[in-house]
């Protein structure tokens, strides 16, 4: 049922049986259905519950939207959709009886714009609070869309005391506004993890009759890694456009790894091993050369 639902979020909350079906099982459908993680908006078209208002909850509470719930508002892409409001309240005040479930925060100092928090702030918070990958979604997003600049993100970071302060400095160190979807950022994001450097968003491969962009590529050792949403081919000629750009990039000595949603999001481990057995194919195809240069 989890699959059904990160299925949703990664269609902006919507999508028809058909596609539904193209990667969960029925029975997972009629279980999510039946608990009401997700509902039938229309005959053969489901969807996941509408959140409750996040401006709403922070006002009942005398607080400000933050966290998520601020990142949504701001328009940053997110990996999971909060499951009820976050919003923080200063440390003075105590939880006020709402009929709107929310997660709460305190903090003694919230820089805000009006009902939210500012978006350095949210960036920060999310950075604080929010795995790895998720915080660096946020992050990349952010500077993508230019709400954040990158000097501004590292100073404040480096300024930042307290619980989650490292986590905050590191995302800060990595973000990237290059990234261009979260699946990028989550596939980034892993090699990090996995002390794999060399590896940058948005590599451009170029010569007198080819250029194409790699969502992640190593110059130096010429590997692109390609991440695949859900509906990647789309259409035919889509896949055949895609095809040719995979063969364009082999012969000229790229070695391109591509991964689906499914493998960056539950199978991390052997994407690891796959990016680590790439490298070391290059490192033992190019080896003779290296050796030869030696000896001349």
């Amino acid at each position: 049922m989890a699959e059904v639902v990160e299925f949703l979020q990664r269609r902006d909350g919507a999508a028809s049986y058909g596609q539904l079906r193209s990667v969960v099982s029925a029975r997972s459908i009629r279980g999510a259905l039946a608990d009401g993680r997700i509902r039938r908006i229309a005959k053969g078209v489901y969807a996941l519950p509408p959140l409750p208002d996040p401006l709403a909850a922070a006002r009942a509470q005398g607080g400000v939207v933050s966290h998520l719930s601020a990142a949504l508002l701001h328009g940053f892409a997110i990996l999971d959709r909060p499951d009820r409001p976050h919003i923080t309240i200063p440390r003075i005040r105590h939880r006020h009886l709402s009929p709107i479930p929310c997660e709460l925060h305190w903090a003694d100092d919230v820089p805000s714009d009006g009902w939210c928090t500012t978006k350095l702030r949210t960036v920060l918070d999310c950075a604080r609070t929010l795995p790895f990958d998720a915080g660096l979604t946020v992050a990349d997003s952010a500077l993508r869309l230019g709400a954040v600049d990158r000097s501004q993100l590292l100073v404040a970071a480096a300024g930042l005391s307290g619980p989650g302060c490292r986590a905050a400095r590191r995302v800060a160190a990595a973000a990237d506004g290059r990234a261009e979807s979260p699946l990028e950022s989550v596939l980034r994001a892993i090699l990090i993890e996995a002390g794999i450097d060399g590896f940058e968003p948005q590599v451009v491969v170029r010569d007198e009759s080819f250029s194409g962009r790699i969502d992640l590529g190593h110059p130096g050792l010429r590997i692109a890694l390609e991440a695949d949403g859900f509906e990647f081919h789309g259409t035919r000629s889509a896949l055949t456009r895609d095809c040719r750009r995979h063969v364009a990039l082999t012969i000229r000595g790229w070695r391109l790894l591509r991964f689906s949603w499914e493998d960056v999001m539950f199978d991390r481990g052997w994407v690891v091993s796959a990016v680590r057995s790439a490298s070391a194919a290059h490192l033992a195809d190019n080896a003779p050369t290296a050796a030869n240069r030696l000896a001349g």
